[in-house]
């Protein structure tokens, strides 16, 4: 029997897995194939932490470049994620993420049986150009506050947010949500104790090196883009969104 060793959480084989040579199948489109079956056959389970490059190289007798290659390849179809500090993992499968006229984040993430987290990245104050000022129901260059977030489950990125809410009333949003890490919550906080949905719009593009950053995505990787608008109990317009989801971590429910 091929000795074992723990590393990264999984165990792998050493020193050497026996790649088929001279077949007309790539190094490392076999290693993906092989990472691929174990993924698929529950032995790498979601959120393991895959083992390093150098260890996967010694497993399959190959040097690091043909393993990186395998691992882009799996990352470029989502079933692992890489993340900068901390490693390489296997994804979980994707989260419905239904959208209706009452949309709440933590509620969707609790409800999947995750934990629910959101970062606050970035805030500052801004004028509203003549979209958001349209969204809001608010005067062209009226003062805003604008935060940029990160939403988790588990600890894993699911989204991230660029999120708009007129001053003076919200003025003290950003630190309400720095501390629950929930919009919802940061709402009730700023003396709005229920929202509803006023409008959706969804689309698809490529993530920005910025977005994919945050969202520990390979550059290149398809994003879901949810614009919204929500009110008050009142009807009046209190947040514009626009939240970038990862394509391959969730999956957009819309409700009738």
């Amino acid at each position: 029997m091929t000795p074992l060793f723990q590393e990264g959480g999984a165990c792998v084989s050493e020193p050497v897995e026996a790649l088929s040579r001279g077949a007309g199948l790539a190094a490392w489109r076999q290693i993906a194939d092989a990472l691929e079956s174990e993924i698929a056959a529950g032995k790498l389970a979601q959120g393991t932490q895959l083992p390093t490059e150098a260890v996967l190289a010694m497993r399959f007798g190959v040097n690091r470049h043909t393993v990186r290659r395998a691992l882009g390849t799996l990352a470029e179809r989502g079933l692992i994620r890489a993340s900068q500090g901390r490693g390489t993992f296997v994804e979980a499968p994707p989260l419905a993420y239904p959208i209706g006229r009452r949309t709440r984040f933590s509620e969707i993430v609790t409800g999947a049986g995750r934990e629910p987290w959101g970062d606050l990245v970035a805030q500052a104050e801004v004028q509203a150009d003549a979209e958001g000022a349209a969204l809001l129901g608010i005067g062209e260059g009226a003062p805003l506050i604008e935060l940029v977030t990160v939403h988790r489950a588990d600890g894993v990125p699911l989204s991230t947010a660029r999120t708009w809410l007129p001053l003076p009333r919200f003025a003290g949003f950003a630190e309400a949500y720095a501390a629950s890490g929930s919009i919802t919550r940061a709402l009730a906080a700023c003396g709005v104790p229920d929202y509803t949905r006023l409008s959706t719009r969804i689309r698809a593009r490529l993530a920005d090196p910025a977005e994919a950053a945050r969202l520990d995505l390979t550059p290149g990787r398809v994003v879901i883009v949810v614009s919204s608008v929500n009110v008050d109990g009142a009807g009046v317009p209190v947040q514009a969104n626009r939240a970038v989801f990862a394509a391959d971590r969730v999956e957009v429910v819309v409700g009738t």
